[in-house]
């Protein structure tokens, strides 16, 4: 057994390599694969791997271009929607977390001073509104802070779900 390789190997593989192995090789290195162990195992291998490699390449079957496109498309949409989709629910649940707070005040609000507030409608409830009921002054000296808060807190609830609705409208 030889550790050397044989003199004529590289010739042997730039006829493999350029695939002019048997068709144009010279007579002369075909007589030489014949007597040059090394050499023919060189030939043996790289066919198998050729062979292979043709064979693999024939069972790749592509998908049209248009769906390839339509595929990255709808994956940059879907990533595209996700990205906007993170702030916004964000923003959902510091809403949700302003509408617990604010709610959970005014039950602590109710619990230490009773229900005064349904006192409050019931003297703004008669037919004819009063002129006093109109007055910011009198509205918080008859207890009507609360609900002039409450009011201020929805209209910024409000605000700001139509903030969030129409930013996303626009992404």
């Amino acid at each position: 057994m030889t550790f050397r390789p044989c003199s004529r190997q590289p010739e042997v593989r730039e006829m493999l390599a350029s695939g002019h192995w048997p068709q144009a090789c010279p007579s002369e290195l075909r007589a030489h694969l014949a007597d040059c162990r090394s050499c023919a195992e060189l030939l043996v291998v790289t066919q198998a791997f050729q062979q292979s490699r043709a064979a693999a390449s024939a069972q790749v079957k592509l998908p049209p271009p248009g769906a390839i496109w339509w595929r990255a498309q709808l994956r940059r949409r879907n990533a595209a929607v996700e990205r906007v989709g993170k702030p916004i629910l964000g923003a959902y649940l510091f809403a949700l977390a302003l509408t617990i707070l604010v709610a959970f005040a005014f039950a602590i609000s109710q619990a230490r001073h009773g229900l005064r507030w349904l006192g409050w409608i019931g003297q703004s409830g008669s037919a004819a509104p009063h002129v006093d009921s109109l007055n910011l002054s009198a509205l918080l000296s008859s207890g009507g802070p609360l609900m002039v808060l409450i009011s201020i807190f929805a209209t910024l609830a409000l605000l700001g779900a139509v903030a969030v609705y129409l930013s996303a409208e626009k992404q």
